[in-house]
């Protein structure tokens, strides 16, 4: 999707994706080694769903995304639960850090990753990340059977079987899975591919 249209689906007094959070997000926050207030990014944060969930369970929590819209949202979420996140606004084809991070966790975003910068954006997350942190990533996967979906957009780019764990030599798999699913987010049904995955940083 462009920034106008996610401007538009964040617009407006309800949150567009809900406010559960996602599987993966729970399934990270559980493998997270138990520390004093872990750090969270969330990479493409949206309306701040998986975001608030991390913040529920005691974790100093950064929301990125492109859309104010979304992270004014987050906030409202974040408040409403009566947790903090702080918020940040960028793109995720040019974003960097000054900090390190326990946690980077990123689901529905990478694929706006360009393929000329998939290599240098994920060494900037890995270095951004302490040793023994975990990276929690999900993308959009081409798949033979898989038709592209109806509100796909021309600044989306899948991602080859197997290239989301090709950017973590040397990293322990804590947890992969690919599967297809349902999804009627465009108003017409259709499916996607993804693979998802939990590693973790050598220490």
């Amino acid at each position: 999707m462009r920034f106008e249209e996610l401007q538009r689906l964040y617009d407006g007094a309800d949150y567009y994706w809900g406010t559960e959070p996602n599987e993966l997000a729970t399934r990270t926050a559980d493998a997270v080694s138990p520390q004093t207030h872990p750090e969270v990014v969330d990479l493409g944060a949206g309306e701040g769903r998986d975001a608030v969930r991390f913040a529920e369970r005691g974790h100093d929590v950064t929301a990125v995304d492109i859309s104010p819209n979304g992270l004014d949202k987050a906030e409202r979420l974040a408040e409403e639960r009566g947790v903090e996140l702080a918020t940040r606004r960028a793109d995720v084809n040019d974003l960097a850090f000054e900090s390190r991070w326990d946690v980077v966790y990123s689901i529905g975003t990478l694929q706006y990753v360009r393929p000329e910068n998939r290599d240098s954006q994920f060494r900037r997350f890995r270095e951004a990340t302490h040793p023994g942190g975990v990276h929690a990533v999900w993308a959009f996967v081409d798949h033979p059977e898989v038709a592209p979906a109806p509100d796909w957009g021309e600044n989306e780019h899948l991602y080859d079987p197997g290239e989301l764990a090709g950017y973590y030599d040397g990293w322990d798999v804590r947890h992969s899975d690919e599967y297809v699913f349902a999804d009627d987010s465009a108003g017409e049904p259709h499916r996607h591919a993804c693979e998802e995955l939990i590693l973790q940083k050598p220490e």
